[in-house]
């Protein structure tokens, strides 16, 4: 049984990743979040009451805290999901990206390697800092049939991908340099239950419920490949526990799909769950919205999984089709949990644009 530091771990894959510690495996977890606008502990009511499960608020920035942790709660692996994630909210402000993805990672990463540096040499060799990044640190596939591939050269285009590109790099070269034993993954859009709704998916089944405009960003036909949350968490864990050190993996769901195609799928889908509408609507779909596209967006992303599948034998268990059924069901299901999240100050607007 190994104790496994996951930060970020109320973010929305962060609390997947516990949840699924916790509930598919004999491991415990010591969730470091600092709790920020995205980070919600009531996406682990489920689990915070067992005894494998702590949480430290902590900014992945102070050293002292870290080094805290660390020796009160000795991991043997960590996850490093902490992360400001928000394309729109980079453009808005990157300062912020800048800070908790480059600079608190590099703390993290110093962390780490003082903690290591100090373990017996039967741990030592067990140990290690699983970098958890995006598909987005590859640009743009705009005009090919090509996937991201392991080995597809860096091109971000936005302040958030930039800033995980950066994160990415210094992951690497701590394993280069110090013999850190690191281990990169990058993912491709996750989408599922609990996520904070200013992401494309929740927002329009919100906006939707209460007859509000559904923005899309220029003419919706920016493809993405959509990967179900708890599959990606399963991924996470079996890459942690049985990835090999210095490789990166990438994690896809095989859905590619354009953005306006996954909108309307969502309104086909209301239309069956809740074919009451709010006052004034005809139908879902009426309420789609074009606006002005955001800066330098990005046309397409996908991901070959081909590696991940083949070495660790991971695969997706949810289609596109079957994931978003399940997630359109449990925001019907939850209301409370998101209007929790509606009672500070989010007002689901898209920021950047």
């Amino acid at each position: 049984m190994k104790k496994i530091l996951v930060t970020g771990g109320a973010g929305f894959i962060g609390s997947a990743v516990v949840r699924h510690i916790i509930n598919d495996t004999q491991d415990s977890v010591v969730n470091l979040d600092k709790l920020t606008y995205a980070g919600n502990l009531e996406s682990l009511d489920s689990v915070a009451a067992d005894p494998r499960y702590a949480f430290e608020q902590a900014d992945i920035c102070d050293r002292a805290a870290l080094d805290r942790i660390f020796a009160e709660h000795q991991p043997d692996l960590i996850m490093h999901l902490a992360a400001e994630s928000h394309v729109d909210r980079s453009i808005d402000g990157p300062a912020a990206f800048i800070e908790t993805n480059i600079v608190g990672t590099y703390t993290l990463l110093e962390a780490a390697r003082a903690y290591w540096q100090t373990m017996p040499s039967e741990k030592q060799a067990a140990f290690r800092f699983h970098h958890i990044s995006t598909d987005e640190v590859y640009g743009d596939l705009h005009g090919t049939d090509d996937l991201f591939t392991e080995t597809t050269p860096y091109a971000p285009s936005s302040p958030y991908s930039a800033s995980k590109a950066g994160s990415d790099h210094l992951v690497r070269a701590w394993l280069r340099t110090f013999g850190l034993p690191t281990i990169v993954t990058n993912c491709s859009n996750n989408y599922g239950p609990y996520h904070f709704p200013e992401k494309l998916i929740p927002l329009m089944i919100l906006n939707a419920l209460d007859g509000k405009p559904l923005p899309v960003y220029g003419d919706g036909m920016q493809i993405r490949d959509w990967l179900y949350v708890e599959d990606h968490a399963r991924a996470l864990y079996k890459v942690v526990t049985e990835g090999e050190i210095g490789e990166t993996y990438n994690i896809g769901g095989h859905n590619e799909k354009a953005n306006i195609e996954v909108v309307k799928t969502i309104c086909a889908l209301l239309e069956e769950f809740r074919p009451e509408k709010p006052a004034g609507v005809a139908k879902y779909e009426d309420l789609i919205t074009y606006v002005k596209d955001r800066p330098g967006h990005d046309v397409r992303y996908a991901i070959d999984a081909a590696k991940i599948g083949r070495e660790l034998g991971w695969k997706p268990q949810e289609t596109f089709e079957s994931g978003i059924r399940k997630t359109v069901q449990w925001y019907l299901d939850n209301t409370e949990w998101w209007q929790h999240v509606l009672d500070g100050s989010y007002n689901r607007e898209r920021l950047g644009a």
